[in-house]
Formats: structure tokens, sequence, C-alpha cells
């Protein structure tokens, strides 16, 4: 007869997972530490990265350098020349591309990104396409900003309604 104590010890997930040159699927641990390696999926509290990548991930702490990420999901996010597909975390350090980037303070260093919200963005040398900040410092060369934003969403929200509107009383003269 098997001893349920130990059977429960077995199937927790490990303390510290260290991966060099491999890939995984998902890994589940408190702490993770990669070198050229890949994972679909990670789940930790801390995780470090070089030169690697994950397709998901979701931690308490996630530092990065010549990494990829497609989606993140953590409270400080710490990445040196890495890009990230869908960031979103309480803090995010990053120096490189970021798709979209949604955080209570940003800073970005050399990157270009499509869109960013932030309360706080500290920018040098950054690019994006739309900018939705309540508080900008530094370097940022966008297209839309948060008025164009409001401004944009307002337009074609009327313009939208104009053509429902005029699609409705056509379809009515029919009948």
């Amino acid at each position: 007869m098997s001893d349920p104590k130990a059977d429960s010890e077995e199937s927790k997930d490990p303390q510290v997972v260290n991966l060099t040159n491999t890939g995984t699927e998902t890994i589940k641990a408190e702490l993770v530490r990669m070198h050229q390696s890949g994972a679909e999926n990670i789940f930790a509290d801390e995780v470090g990265m070089k030169e690697s990548g994950a397709v998901g991930l979701k931690a308490h702490t996630v530092s990065a350098h010549q990494s990829g990420v497609v989606a993140l999901k953590a409270e400080e996010v710490k990445m040196a020349r890495s890009g990230v597909g869908i960031v979103q975390a309480n803090n995010i350090h990053i120096q490189g591309n970021a798709g979209i980037v949604a955080a209570n303070e940003v800073s970005m260093q050399d990157g270009y990104s499509l869109a960013v919200a932030s309360q706080n963005l500290r920018a040098e040398r950054v690019e994006t396409l739309i900018l939705l900040a309540g508080n900008v410092d530094g370097d940022v060369t966008t297209l839309i900003d948060t008025r164009g934003a409001i401004l944009a969403g307002l337009l074609g929200g009327i313009v939208s309604g104009l053509f429902l509107l005029m699609g409705n009383l056509i379809v009515r003269r029919r009948k």
C-alpha cells in the first residue's frame, strides 16, 4: 500500500527548474531559469531568461535578456534587448520591442510598439502607433496619442451609428 503523504509530495511542482539548450511544453515551479531554451507555457513565481523564448508566461517577476515572449502577465518585468507580443504587468522596464503594453508604470528604451497603455511612461527613443498614458516623460514618437485615440473612437462611433441608421431607414422603405 502506498503512503498518501509520499504521493502528495511527489506530485508537488518542483521548486527550481533549470533549462539549458532544451525545449518543453509546460513548466510549473517557484523559480525557472532558462538559457537558450524554449517553453510553451510557464507558471512561476520568478523567471530568468537568457536567449530563450516562451509562448505563454505567467509569473510574479520576469527578467529576460535577448529573449522573446508571445504573451506575458506578471507584476514586475525587466527585459533587455528582448521582444514581447503582449505584456500586462504592474511595472515594466523594457529595452526592445513590444506589441501591446499595458501597465501602471512603464519604462521603455530604444524600442517600437504597436500600443502602450500606462499611467506613467518614461521613454527614451520610443516609437508607438497608439499611446494612452496619464504622464509621459521622455522622447516618444506616436501616431495616435490619448486625445487622438478618444477623438478617433468618438468619430468612429458616430460614423458607424450613422451608417446603421441609414441602413435601417433604407430597409424600412423597401418594406
